[in-house]
């Protein structure tokens, strides 16, 4: 049995493949090793992996995740997990690379993330040959959820939001200023605290032309920033992962084509896409 999972700095999507290829699929919490310790990820993982699960019967696992940049945090990674899955060969590889295959497989093109955080990237058709740094979510991810409730957060702290929606936010969360500082400044894993207000901009209709326009504003920073910095970037295709992309498609899809490109696929998760990918390429 081989295993393969996406993990973003929220979620991990897990699909167990057996000899037959029938497939098992699961979640559990992100592991980003930026914002995670290897002892929290054993632990989470003990917890969170499906009781039934035959840890001596797994083979191989392939993880692809979120702040997997360089080989330092790929090891973070892959000695935690070899803690958890002991009879296993580990593969850690950065979440970008796992959008990419499952978007292009084997063709070259332009693919990104727009989940928690933001990524984008040139891909040859094996490997990514180009790539732009967000700068995460405190110096950039520019279009993320991340970046959407920090807009949302600020207008709120400062005063600028709509009343209709500010009473929304306070029937919804009950947060006070304060409150929303120590969650940013004081408490752990501030990126997905701020990216779990995009849902809300998502759903709140008591004012569409705000809401939109603070989506529409996230995209175009994040196609002024870093998008249209990639040479050549209006001949490729415009393909793309993520919960925040799919949700805000036709805003996103809005703001492509006013920076000239075309769209390309647009996949919610691309645990499906990058199972059947290493299914063809299985051994």
């Amino acid at each position: 049995m081989i295993i393969i999972a996406d993990g973003g700095s929220t979620k991990t999507n897990w699909c167990l493949l057996n000899k037959e290829n029938k497939k098992v699929y699961f979640n559990t919490e992100g592991y980003n090793p930026y914002f995670v310790t290897k002892e929290y990820i054993v632990e989470s993982l003990k917890k969170n992996l499906p009781a039934d699960l035959d840890l001596p019967a797994v083979a191989e696992v392939n993880f692809y995740g979120a702040g997997v940049h360089n080989e330092e945090k790929a090891n973070e990674i892959k000695e935690a997990f070899a803690q958890v899955f002991t009879h296993s060969k580990i593969f850690v590889g950065h979440d970008l690379l796992a959008a990419a295959r499952a978007l292009l497989g084997d063709k070259p093109g332009f693919a990104a993330i727009l989940g928690t955080g933001t990524n984008t990237c040139i891909y040859d058709g094996k490997e990514i040959v180009e790539q732009i740094d967000s700068g995460a979510y405190i110096l950039g991810d520019e279009g993320s959820g991340c970046h959407i409730g920090k807009k949302l957060l600020i207008d709120y702290l400062r005063g600028y939001m709509p009343q209709s929606v500010r009473d929304s936010f306070w029937n919804t969360f009950q947060l006070t200023p304060d409150d929303i500082q120590e969650n940013v400044y004081s408490k752990p894993l501030a990126s997905r605290f701020c990216a779990s207000f995009a849902k809300f901009v998502y759903e709140e209709t008591s004012d569409r032309t705000y809401t939109r326009g603070i989506v529409k504003q996230a995209f175009t920073d994040f196609f002024k920033n870093l998008v249209s910095h990639y040479p050549n970037y209006q001949n490729f295709s415009f393909n793309c992962i993520g919960s925040v992309a799919y949700s805000f498609r036709d805003i996103l899809e809005e703001v492509a084509g006013e920076y000239g490109m075309q769209m390309g696929e647009l996949v919610r998760s691309p645990i499906d896409n990058l199972v059947e990918y290493h299914v063809e390429h299985r051994g």
